[in-house]
């Protein structure tokens, strides 16, 4: 199974901005689409953005459309998430997932997962 290392979690000020990134140890032509989500504790885990990894058609929620910005890099293995303009309830781990069918907003097709990052934003 590929593994997805994720990296660039920190402790940043609200108003901030941190790129997390998603490695897959090796390139699969089942992968539709890759994505992040969130989870804070307590809270249920939530989407965050997809990408698909052929088009590059993408797919945000709404709490985070027009600050996060979700890019790959087809031969790096990699996909990105560019956070700008941070808030405190931005604060949560951050997970990157592989997707090979489906809605690429569902968390449900998605079956391989990351060990996850935390972003901790401060007011």
């Amino acid at each position: 199974q590929v593994q997805l290392v994720e990296s660039g979690g920190g402790l940043v000020q609200a108003g901030g901005s941190l790129r997390l990134s998603c490695v897959a140890s090796r390139r699969t032509f089942s992968t539709y689409a890759m994505a992040w989500f969130r989870q804070a504790p307590g809270k249920e885990r939530e989407f965050v953005a997809a990408i698909t990894w052929s088009i590059g058609r993408t797919a945000y929620a709404d709490s985070v459309r027009g600050r996060f910005t979700i890019s790959k890099n087809n031969a790096k293995n990699t996909v990105y998430l560019q956070m700008n303009s941070l808030k405190p309830e931005d604060t949560s781990d951050y997970y990157c997932a592989a997707s090979s069918s489906g809605r690429i907003d569902d968390s449900v097709n998605y079956t391989n997962w990351g060990q996850g990052t935390q972003v901790t934003v401060s007011s």
